[in-house]
């Protein structure tokens, strides 16, 4: 019996410092395509030496767009959506090749993903379970158009993986630091056009709520002292998406005051990287 074709998509931004350990882990494709957003390290000459057709875009329409676009690039039976900081241990891998032999009538499959901060494995804080639907049908399946956490729509039934597919979330506190920036402003501006709005005081109330139920009520401080980041790193990135969202609403009330008609949304950008 033929094994269907398996694609591997990854989008990327300067990402050299983990898409080796990435494209490595997904030897077992049949193709992999690396979606590159003008990347100034040298992503893209390492996932060329390693194999995976590389294709450059130099605007970026967001997350959820932009993973669209690198799967219309691909041609394989069955797509493996991939972040540049996720591998495949062997296991998962096995398991990959055994559900597109003989999937059973469904068209996608949830994964397991075990997720890293700092380097310790996190298994409370609502970080764990996290599954999150990557592999699917070429055919059957398309990313939401969310600007940031986009997900995969699939049209026909799903079932679930066992074995994890690991996770180097957050490297160090540098790479907090400027995650949290990023995917602020992207929620934010999402958002923002949905009509939500806030204030100083409520983005501190938030980001309190949001340390508490990472640290206590989802069990982080069974994590020790990476709990405690887990749900600083959760509290600082609530605060300053909320923070964000208020700034815009103020500019939108000053703008409709001066003009007499509704304010444009503010705009941010976000890539990935």
């Amino acid at each position: 019996m033929t094994v269907p074709a398996l694609s591997v998509i990854i989008i990327s931004r300067n990402e050299e410092a983990c898409i080796a350990r990435c494209l490595r882990s997904v030897h077992f494709a049949d193709e992999i395509v690396v979606l590159d957003n003008n990347s100034t390290d040298q992503t893209r000459d390492i996932a060329s030496g390693l194999g995976a057709k590389v294709l450059i875009t130099l605007d970026w329409p967001g997350f959820g767009a932009q993973k669209n676009r690198a799967l219309a690039a691909a041609t394989g039976d069955w797509v493996l959506s991939l972040d540049a900081d996720e591998w495949v241990e062997p296991p998962l891998a096995a398991e990959i090749r055994a559900a597109i032999a003989n999937p059973k009538g469904y068209d996608g499959f949830e994964i397991p993903r075990r997720s890293r901060f700092c380097g310790h494995i996190v298994r409370h804080g609502g970080w764990s379970p996290d599954l999150v639907l990557r592999l699917f049908r070429r055919q059957s399946g398309r990313f939401s158009n969310d600007t940031v956490h986009e997900k995969v729509v699939v049209n026909g039934k799903v079932t679930r993986l066992s074995h994890p597919m690991e996770h180097d979330s957050i490297a160090d506190l540098a790479d907090a630091h400027d995650k949290i920036g990023r995917y602020a402003e992207a929620s934010a501006a999402r958002l923002l056009t949905e009509g939500k709005r806030s204030s100083i005081s409520k983005a501190v109330l938030r980001s309190v709520w949001a340390y508490m139920n990472s640290y206590v009520f989802k069990l982080g401080f069974l994590d020790g002292s990476t709990g405690a980041m887990v749900a600083a790193y959760s509290a600082s990135y609530t605060y300053q998406k909320w923070a964000l969202v208020a700034l815009g609403s103020e500019r939108k009330s000053a703008e409709k005051s001066r003009t007499g008609v509704k304010g444009k949304s503010v705009r941010f950008r976000n890539r990935p990287g």
